[in-house]
């Protein structure tokens, strides 16, 4: 079997790779103001008016979740083609910042919260997840496939050693969360050379209880499926919690290298096929 053979673009210009399908789903990177308009409004709806993130002045008038790093970053959406092919059938997103598009805003998004310097002196490319968030009526497994579809296929087209970034427990309580916190850091804390960790002035201790009273088969079904879904990727946590109280949050530094994804992505584009690699977040 032949194949078209890909074009190539000047890194300013790589729209990063075609839309993958999955029924009435796809995904891929939004194009135009239209549809990044649409993802702040999606995560202006998951984060602010059913998660309890507190909206600013601003943020609340326009109903769209916003920052600096917008402007720069990629973002994945999952589009369900049976509302429409554009911004109005936006229904998920990641957030996808490369060190290049960093650098034009002055750095990561994640250095408000954690010191990245081991990340920053990663032999490779590096990329920044985050601002992730589905439509509540689309949060079964086809969309977060998808995401991670779209998420090995760019991985694949840029090349990207590490991703990193913050992911999210609920709620602002350390020892409510505090199961989670201490099997995180016991049974999956990052190596040196690429261990986050949370500032001194917002750094919570992870180690909340005693592990030996953790059944760690139990701990890991009950943890957010994003979270779960790096972890069995291979992926590991900084030191330290961080809580967001602007989102209403306890964060975490999730760090993957990412032989795995590109082995998988890897695989299955050499042999041309549609269905790309599936990874399974579940």
């Amino acid at each position: 079997m032949t194949h078209a053979r890909q074009p190539v673009f000047a890194p300013d210009q790589d729209p990063g790779f075609g839309e993958l399908r999955g029924g009435n789903l796809g995904v891929r990177l939004a194009t135009g103001a239209a549809e990044i308009d649409a993802v702040q409004a999606l995560r202006y709806r998951v984060f602010y008016e059913e998660m309890g993130a507190v909206a600013d002045p601003a943020t609340a008038a326009r109903h769209r979740d916003s920052d600096r790093y917008d402007a720069v970053a990629d973002h994945l959406v999952v589009v369900d083609h049976a509302i429409g092919p554009g911004a109005e059938g936006v229904v998920g997103t990641y957030r996808l910042i490369r060190a290049a598009a960093a650098d034009r805003v002055g750095g990561f998004y994640s250095a408000d919260e954690y010191d990245i310097s081991s990340i920053l002196r990663f032999p490779g490319q590096v990329l920044e997840l985050g601002r992730s968030c589905v439509a509540p009526d689309y949060r079964g497994r086809a969309t977060m496939q998808l995401l991670w579809r779209g998420i090995a296929a760019y991985v694949f087209r840029h090349r990207i050693d590490v991703m990193f970034g913050c992911a999210s427990l609920p709620g602002t309580d350390p020892d409510a969360l505090a199961s989670d916190l201490t099997y995180l850091y016991h049974h999956h804390l990052a190596p040196p050379a690429v261990r986050m960790r949370a500032l001194p002035e917002r750094y919570v201790d992870m180690r909340r209880m005693d592990p030996a009273l953790i059944d760690p088969r139990r701990a890991l079904t009950t943890l957010p499926p994003l979270i779960k879904g790096y972890l069995r990727l291979g992926g590991f946590v900084g030191d330290g919690a961080v809580i967001d109280s602007q989102f209403n949050t306890t964060d975490v530094a999730v760090i993957v290298k990412t032989e795995l994804v590109t082995e998988k992505y890897n695989r299955h584009y050499q042999l041309g096929r549609e269905d790309v690699a599936t990874l399974d977040p579940y």
